[in-house]
């Protein structure tokens, strides 16, 4: 899920020159690959943002963590989380590179900012606050992943529109059933992370809040879970959509 160095992660994609005596008006614009597999394989390298991505996206959330355990003052945690995405940022517009995973992590903080602040107008302790951190990408990743849950079993899997997006017609791919059966097995791994992430930071919060679990102590769990267990749970799932889409064996045309 290359390295981001070099964004944006992904060849050029572009439609093939149009037949001799082919209409003007109605050009072909299926994309230059020949399977589903590699259509995927591309999309997702440029989604996913290689290693230096993955460190931009985690590494604000780490130091947030690390910061409230050594000194436990919630202006500092946020200040050091702030801090590492910023300089992130400032890399990534010094080398005229995306800033989308920076981005990213900066309204992951932002967010984070707005929940602690409305946590501390509730009369919530410091410890109540540094929890509070992490209860919006609990809820985030929980929505989306109920959507994607939702996407497979009604068979319009979302990793189709991802085929779909350069294939010209963003619901053509639905025609195919072979594409259908491949883009709902890919997205069930692609989900399958985010889903037992949030429901265990989410046992964990509710821990934390219920008292059965000191306060000091989910927060070291949850940034645990989160760069611990959560990077790696990303890694088998990715692992395993690449051992699908290696096989390049679904055509993109039906």
């Amino acid at each position: 899920m290359s390295d981001a160095a070099a964004d944006p992660g992904t060849d050029a994609m572009t439609d093939p020159a149009p037949q001799p005596g082919a209409d003007a008006d109605h050009p072909d614009h299926h994309v230059d690959v020949e399977t589903v597999e590699a259509v995927v394989r591309r999309q997702m390298s440029a989604s996913l943002g290689g290693r230096r991505g993955m460190l931009e996206a985690g590494l604000p959330g780490l130091a947030f963590t690390a910061a409230w355990l050594i000194v436990k003052d919630i202006r500092v945690a946020l200040i050091a989380g702030a801090a590492l995405a910023g300089i992130a940022l400032v890399l990534r517009l010094v080398q005229r590179s995306t800033i989308q995973y920076v981005a990213n992590a900066i309204v992951g903080i932002a967010i984070g900012w707005l929940v602690v602040h409305i946590a501390r107008g509730m009369g919530g302790s410091q410890e109540d606050q540094a929890l509070a951190f992490f209860v919006p990408g609990v809820v985030i990743t929980g929505v989306y992943t109920v959507g994607l849950v939702l996407s497979c079993l009604v068979r319009w899997p979302a990793i189709g529109f991802m085929v779909g997006s350069v294939a010209g017609d963003p619901l053509e791919w639905h025609e195919n059933r072979q594409i259908v059966s491949l883009c709902t097995r890919l997205t069930w791994l692609f989900l399958a992370p985010g889903a037992i992430l949030a429901i265990v930071e989410g046992i964990v919060i509710l821990l934390g809040y219920g008292g059965a679990m000191h306060k000091d102590a989910a927060v070291l769990v949850l940034g645990i879970i989160r760069l611990g267990i959560g990077w790696p749970l990303r890694l088998v799932a990715w692992g395993g959509m690449v051992w699908l889409l290696a096989r390049n064996a679904t055509p993109l045309e039906s």
